[in-house]
């Protein structure tokens, strides 16, 4: 098995996410949890304030061999809509928003690309 790198996607409530992404082939670990804010290690209810800035996120590890970081964009775009401000289907707050957080400066480059590529193909009104 090759080095593993990592991803993490916010998409809204991340139950969801969390299982597209558990049962992708070459995602070799999923976890669930907050990214973004003032606080460290902040527990649901302190979300849940919207006060602490985090987003619900899932953590991913990825043998790099087996499935890319273009393909796993490509499960982020697909299976949310990144366009409504701070909700995913019933789910409002800022917690719920769509966000991308960058482990390295070639996914940065790469999840940027992705992005305009995603908002030039008129998928998103």
């Amino acid at each position: 098995m090759s080095k593993l790198e990592e991803a993490t996607f916010g998409a809204g409530c991340f139950w969801g996410p969390e299982e597209l992404y558990r049962t992708t082939p070459g995602v070799k670990e999923t976890e669930s949890g907050y990214m973004g804010g003032s606080v460290e290690e902040p527990s649901y209810e302190e979300v849940a304030t919207r006060t602490t800035g985090h987003a619900e996120v899932v953590h991913i590890k990825f043998d790099p061999k087996e499935v890319t970081y273009e393909k796993l964009l490509e499960l982020f775009w697909n299976n949310h809509n990144p366009t409504t401000l701070n909700r995913q289907g019933l789910n409002i707050g800022p917690e719920y928003r769509s966000v991308i957080f960058f482990h390295t400066s070639e996914q940065e480059k790469i999840a940027r690309k992705s992005k305009e590529e995603m908002e030039k193909s008129g998928k998103f009104p």
